[in-house]
């Protein structure tokens, strides 16, 4: 019989997280129907979690008083990239390339805007043509969040791209890179962040 010490963290992780584990054991096992079945069912479960943190977190944001568009680039948006997040450092851990890490993330962010805007657009530009009505809704503030967003996404890639010639690898390496590369794209988004949150409540 082989005991198996577990740690605190761990023994936390798992109460915590019990009810997903129940939760995405409905899905079926792969061998079945070549994996479509299993492929389907854990893509609602995952647009199901989504939409349930996107409304916690949006609830959070109007309890504690946070504008709505702050609330979108912070809670909301932490809040839905988190799987993301573990799916990336899956991939980072298990891959022998570093493509499935970053892919992962380019191709989640691509979903949600791309889906996550053009979906509800449609729907929406349909109805109010249906309704002899005009659909426009103005942008706002969200030029200047695109366009902070843009900047720091060119200098992440001139990271990436540095760390593929000097390093020769995108993830990892030595300790004193792996950290500074992390410290470096953290200050990136503090600095979205941080921007964004000015521009919102008027300050610049």
């Amino acid at each position: 019989m082989i005991v198996m010490e577990v740690s605190l963290f761990d023994a936390i992780m798992q109460f915590l997280i019990i009810t997903w584990k129940l939760f995405f054991a409905l899905v079926p096992p792969i061998k079945w129907g070549g994996g479509k079945p299993a492929f389907i069912i854990a893509l609602s479960f995952i647009g199901i979690i989504t939409g349930v943190v996107g409304e916690v977190a949006e609830a959070i944001g109007c309890v504690i008083g946070l504008q709505p568009q702050i609330t979108a680039i912070t809670i909301v948006a932490i809040g839905t990239s988190l799987p993301d997040t573990f799916a990336s450092m899956t991939a980072a851990r298990s891959s022998e390339y570093a493509d499935a890490a970053v892919g992962n993330v380019t191709g989640s962010n691509s979903v949600n805007v791309f889906l996550g805007l053009g979906l509800p657009w449609v729907i929406s530009a349909m109805y109010a043509s249906r309704h002899n009505q005009e659909y426009q809704v103005p942008a706002g503030k969200l030029g200047f969040t695109v366009a902070i967003f843009l900047i720091c996404s060119v200098i992440c890639f001139i990271i990436l791209t540095l760390r593929r010639i000097i390093i020769k690898g995108e993830l990892g390496g030595p300790k004193f890179s792996k950290y500074l590369t992390a410290g470096m794209c953290m200050s990136l988004w503090v600095i979205y962040i941080i921007l964004s949150i000015l521009n919102a409540t008027g300050t610049i």
